[in-house]
């Protein structure tokens, strides 16, 4: 049984992914719904995959179900289609498009086939994130565990602010300034200039 890695990215920022494990007889249902809780979006919306080559250009599309659209051919269904059916290439690559409406676009890239699955892993799982992704409905969801991961990441701590730094519009200091400006007027004798 093989074991599939792949990184997800954001579409609008690459240095935005979830790298995802998931092994090669499980379907692309099964990766849709870890995506989608990879990036902590909901399930109510429509989907589709697309199969891809190294440019990007969208091919087969694999679809959540048969949408009212035209199509040239018909998709094939996430539930039906085993993801190791179509890995036709070591670096193959998918486009993911969630909500058609608000066209969130990933874009999956395999990065690694392992032969072994790992016995404390429950597939497909997300095994690493980096950045932090994009909110589904506006800023709401922002304020979560999210922001704190940011503010450890990054030292946002109001703590982190103490070593003589004030907040910005912060006057405690300016007068002490203007006192030096004062005194560096005053040459050797003495006398002001």
């Amino acid at each position: 049984m093989a074991i599939l890695k792949f990184r997800i990215y954001w579409e609008d920022d690459d240095a935005i992914y979830r790298d995802i494990v998931i092994k090669h007889q499980q379907t692309f249902l099964d990766l849709h719904h870890a995506i989608l809780k990879s990036y902590a979006f909901d399930t109510k919306h429509k989907a589709t995959f697309f199969k891809s080559n190294d440019t990007w250009q969208e091919g087969r599309e694999i679809s959540f179900e048969k949408y009212e659209k035209d199509y040239k051919v018909d998709p094939l269904l996430m539930a039906d289609v085993n993801i190791g059916s179509q890995i036709a290439d070591p670096n193959q690559k998918f486009i993911y498009e969630y909500d058609f409406e608000k066209s969130w676009r990933f874009m999956i890239e395999l990065i690694n086939v392992d032969k072994e699955a790992d016995k404390k892993l429950e597939y497909p799982t997300c095994v690493k994130t980096e950045g932090l992704g994009p909110v589904q409905y506006g800023s709401q969801g922002i304020i979560d565990s999210r922001l704190a991961e940011m503010e450890e990441k990054y030292d946002l701590q109001p703590d982190a602010m103490r070593d003589g730094y004030g907040e910005e519009g912060d006057d405690s200091d300016s007068e002490d300034s203007n006192e030096s400006e004062e005194d560096s007027y005053t040459d050797s004798s003495g006398d002001d200039f």
